[in-house]
């Protein structure tokens, strides 16, 4: 076994090649690959930590075990005695279960209580995107507690709740999403690879159209 400097050096290049597929190989082989990239959740500024939170999801699939054994420090991370120092902990929970819902399906029912307080309550709207992505059905208890969002102060609420909504495709969200058609704030969200800069106004009207179409699909 490697030493860890030499194991982060190595996980570091593939995060910056966004090389997930030889990080899933290299946690085959390494039992300290998620320890090492918890290690990135903690600055949503540094352009490595969001390739780490899908390489943490990554792992799930390949190696669920080693990412099972470090669940227990992500919702520590989520304790108001940690400090609030994980802002990334609530997305890692979501990005784990969309690879590999088992891990978390157990602690779903905490997402109500992230999502109502206020320093994980961005990341953990990202995290419920991600899982609704693929798992909407198995969301359906913290719905009540996203819906509020869409009448948050912060834009970046605003935001993340209208697209986590639109990936739910919950109608209950039709009137209020309406309603920030003409919100022209600024949102950033980190989808499909890239870290997106878009409008409260585009994510409502996209979750909007989600709505529409499942309404229109057969069945």
């Amino acid at each position: 076994m490697r030493s860890r400097t030499a194991l982060r050096r190595e996980i570091e290049a593939l995060l910056r090649k966004g090389d997930l597929e030889a990080l899933e190989s290299l946690a085959v082989r390494e039992s300290q690959v998620a320890g090492v990239l918890m290690q990135y959740l903690y600055d949503p500024h540094n352009p490595l930590h969001w390739r780490a939170l899908e390489g943490l999801g990554r792992v799930a699939h390949v190696q669920p075990g080693q990412v099972q054994k470090i669940i227990t420090r992500l919702l520590w991370l989520l304790n108001e005695d940690s400090g609030s120092f994980g802002w990334g902990a609530a997305a890692a929970l979501g990005e784990i279960g969309r690879h590999e819902l088992g891990v978390v399906a157990d602690i779903i029912p905490m997402f109500c209580g992230f999502l109502e307080e206020p320093f994980s309550r961005v990341p953990m709207l990202w995290g419920i995107g991600r899982l609704a992505e693929v798992h909407p059905g198995e969301l359906h208890e913290v719905i009540p507690f996203i819906l509020p969002a869409l009448e948050d102060r912060d834009p970046q609420v605003r935001g993340l709740g209208a697209w986590a909504l639109g990936k739910l495709k919950e109608p209950r969200a039709r009137e209020s999403l309406r309603k920030l058609l003409e919100d022209e704030s600024p949102v950033e969200l980190y989808d499909q690879g890239e870290l997106r800069r878009l409008t409260v106004a585009r994510l409502a009207r996209e979750a909007l159209d989600a709505l529409e179409g499942a309404c229109h699909s057969p069945g």
